[in-house]
């Protein structure tokens, strides 16, 4: 009976595997062709200098697939020890984009932080328009992600 439910269970996990299911998960990442995150602009930054700041070839890092420059060192280790907490959103795509359910390029300048989370903005005339109700635009890009993900993501 054992042996039984081994093999049940085997095959059940091979049909999972097979259809896909247990496949790595996708992404959808606005990057460059060298992968590179944010236009080449510090994440940290704007946290910290509250605007966007020129990242530099010699403070690199990797997370999630892309590649992301800082304009110090102490960005660079800030994002090392938390990189959750400073990508953008929405894998770098304008987030007002997001809640209306596509995807749209982003203007660096046209960013926000809400509730702590990085948002980038197509332009400054979108980023107004997604300020008249951030929370509800954020709440409804963050239920419009997973499903603009599985069906642009690779």
């Amino acid at each position: 009976m054992k042996q039984v439910l081994s093999l049940l269970l085997l095959a059940a996990a091979a049909m999972v595997f097979a259809n896909g299911s247990a496949a790595q998960s996708k992404q959808l990442l606005n990057v460059d062709k060298t992968e590179l995150a944010v236009q080449g602009y510090d994440a940290v930054a704007f946290f910290t200098a509250g605007m966007p700041a020129k990242g530099r070839p010699e403070f690199a890092s990797r997370y999630h697939g892309a590649r992301y420059l800082f304009s110090s060192a102490e960005n660079k280790a800030a994002f090392d020890a938390n990189p959750a907490r400073y990508e953008p959103q929405f894998g770098g795509f304008c987030a007002f984009a997001v809640s209306e359910n596509h995807t749209a390029p982003v203007n660096i300048d046209a960013f926000l932080i809400v509730n702590g989370r990085l948002l980038m903005q197509y332009d400054q005339k979108v980023k107004k328009m997604f300020q008249k109700d951030p929370q509800g635009r954020l709440a409804q890009a963050d239920r419009n992600w997973p499903g603009l993900v599985e069906k642009e993501g690779r």
